[in-house]
């Protein structure tokens, strides 16, 4: 399969792992917390609030906000960043729609609110993990994080956190309960800690010394069928004295499986070494992010 061809495939694989999230995390929203009157933060937290106050559908809040958001954004963040957010807002537009026909008057765990809010909170982790992994969004809070983040030197996290907490806390003007309020905030830690179990687990990467006569062999092949670099270290055995290629390769976790099937093939004989990574930055990896703090004005 020609370069070309693959990068329409991972485009096209996505957009497709972008709608499932989005269905995963409007179930959670719909089923689990909006019959129990938990708000969670964002946008949907902000529609869950005008919805229970005036009785206003949450899909029609939650679009028309975001479609301002987004016409600012594309004026500010360009196109490029808005693609896949106005994806995925569509879709959970969609879904949420949907899941209210589905779900209609039933309320999922109706004596267990604690139950409903780590459930709930739980699939819009894991809708939201698994989106931000193929670089959507669900728009919202994260757009005004990432707006306000190119002209500021302000933590995304931080800018995302406290938009969510006066989000939650403003579920008391409507629903007068402290208690929902509190859900809400277990509502916000369970997503923060599914989200950052999904991206860290997909993230994770290991690095492979491979020994080996056919070391050039090996690194054609996972050149080619694994779509990883290699780098071809010189060396030499201590004990005999022959000269040897040592390829070193950085590769995701769940390509692992992969590139051992490559070398057992050509050389089952190789010595390889495996271990894990804190963090690999460039291409093909993490893009490194640093705090460059503005000195004298410039």
């Amino acid at each position: 399969m020609r370069r070309n061809d693959k990068r329409l495939v991972r485009g096209l694989y996505d957009y497709l792992i972008i709608a499932l999230a989005m269905m995963i995390g409007s179930l959670g929203w719909v089923a689990f917390l909006l019959p129990h009157k938990i708000t969670i933060g964002g946008l949907p937290g902000i529609s869950s609030v005008v919805f229970w106050g005036t009785g206003l559908p949450v899909q029609y809040t939650y679009l028309a906000v975001n479609a301002l958001l987004l016409a600012v954004a594309l004026r500010i963040m360009g196109l490029r960043f808005c693609m896949k957010t106005i994806y995925a807002v569509g879709f959970f537009t969609l879904f949420t729609t949907l899941w209210q026909h589905v779900v209609g008057a039933k309320v999922m765990f109706g004596d267990e609110p604690f139950l409903a809010c780590v459930v709930g909170g739980l699939l819009l982790g894991l809708g939201t993990g698994f989106s931000l992994l193929r670089n959507g969004s669900t728009g919202g809070s994260d757009v005004i994080a990432a707006i306000v983040h190119k002209y500021r030197d302000i933590s995304l996290g931080h800018i995302i956190l406290a938009c969510d907490l006066c989000v939650i806390t403003s579920g008391y003007l409507v629903t007068g309960s402290w208690e929902k309020v509190i859900y809400g905030y277990i509502v916000l830690f369970v997503m923060t800690y599914t989200i950052d179990h999904v991206i860290n687990g997909f993230r994770r990467s290991v690095q492979f010394f491979v020994i080996s006569e056919k070391y050039q062999e090996i690194g054609r092949l996972i050149n080619d069928e694994a779509d990883r670099g290699c780098t071809v270290i010189d060396a030499h055995g201590f004990y005999t004295g022959r000269k040897v290629g040592m390829l070193f390769v950085i590769a995701k976790q769940n390509e692992s499986h992969n590139i051992f099937r490559i070398i057992d093939d050509v050389d089952p004989y190789a010595f390889v070494s495996q271990s894990a990574v804190s963090g690999v930055y460039g291409l093909g990896f993490d893009r490194m992010k640093v705090g460059r703090k503005r000195l004298n004005g410039k």
